[in-house]
């Protein structure tokens, strides 16, 4: 019996989200310029075909995944600028990031596409796409921080500095959930932002 037009569209976006899932994969093990249709399919356990029907190209992936992350750099800079006390604000975005880091659908790689989009401009031109939404957050992140300062919730330094060590933390965090360690237990969001928080009670 023909499938219905809704099973179809489930299909579809069952398929599609396979694709995904391999592409990110993909990309973060081998990079944009090793990467090809033909691995996608491999890892998606799909024909080649399959992928041609949702994605063109894997520039057409690529640049999906583009904006993705310049959705999310935009809303998670948006939210720390909101209303709300400076450091729940930091560690509800600290909990948010390790939450999906600790998880199982791919939090990790998408991560580590975009920190080598900024490392390797590949494709040409990904550097350019990221750095103004990945600038804001930067800069909504010290500016969170400075007020935290003010309100007695964060030690004292500057808040730039304070900030390239936060998210080299959260760098090196997403790199060693990359890296084939069974035992690898995350730490609490709390233990992170002791690189905040050092020597200040009011947390």
């Amino acid at each position: 019996m023909p499938r219905t037009v809704e099973q179809n569209e489930v299909l579809r976006a069952t398929t599609r989200e396979a694709v995904r899932t391999a592409a990110i994969r993909v990309f973060a093990r081998e990079g944009f310029a090793t990467a090809s249709i033909r691995h996608i399919a491999a890892e998606a356990g799909l024909s080649i075909g399959s992928i041609y029907r949702h994605y063109a190209t894997k520039h057409e992936l690529f640049d999906e995944f583009l904006d993705q992350a310049v959705t999310g750099l935009g809303a998670a800079a948006t939210r720390l600028g909101g209303e709300g006390r400076p450091l729940d604000l930091v560690r509800e975005f600290t909990t948010a990031y390790l939450s999906d880091l600790a998880g199982d659908d791919g939090a990790a790689e998408f991560f580590e596409v975009v920190n080598q989009g900024f490392n390797t401009d590949t494709p040409p031109g990904t550097t350019a796409r990221l750095l103004a939404s990945h600038r804001s957050l930067w800069q909504a992140f010290a500016a969170v921080v400075r007020r935290g300062q003010e309100a007695g919730q964060f030690a004292h330094g500057d808040p730039e500095s304070m900030t390239v060590c936060y998210f080299a933390t959260l760098a090196g965090l997403t790199t060693m959930r990359l890296a084939p360690h069974d035992d690898l237990t995350m730490p609490g969001a709390d233990l992170v932002l002791r690189v905040l928080t050092a020597g200040n009670d009011d947390d």
